[in-house]
């Protein structure tokens, strides 16, 4: 079985299974919580692992960046109360 395979039968399982609950819990929306966290470098590091850029032509520009460098991290949730926000 392959990634995408895997993938979308996990899709699908999660599918049926949340179609399931919504049938027998009446307020299973209110219980789902949806998050996700970001770095933010203060030096304006950008982690290419995570963050694409796409251009027309390679820059070939070195920005030497600090061991360690400063950052603040934003976790954030969605849910049917509102957004949770907190920052570290």
């Amino acid at each position: 079985m392959t990634t995408l395979d895997s993938r979308l039968n996990n899709a699908f399982r999660f599918d049926e299974w949340a179609k399931n609950e919504i049938a027998v819990v009446p307020d299973f929306q209110k219980r789902i919580l949806f998050s996700d966290e970001a770095h933010f470098w203060l030096n304006g590091y950008v982690n290419k692992q995570n963050c694409r850029i796409w251009s027309e032509a390679n820059p070939q520009v070195y920005v030497e960046t600090p061991l360690h460098p400063e950052k603040r991290t934003v976790w954030c949730a969605l849910w049917a109360g509102g957004i949770l926000l907190q920052k570290r």
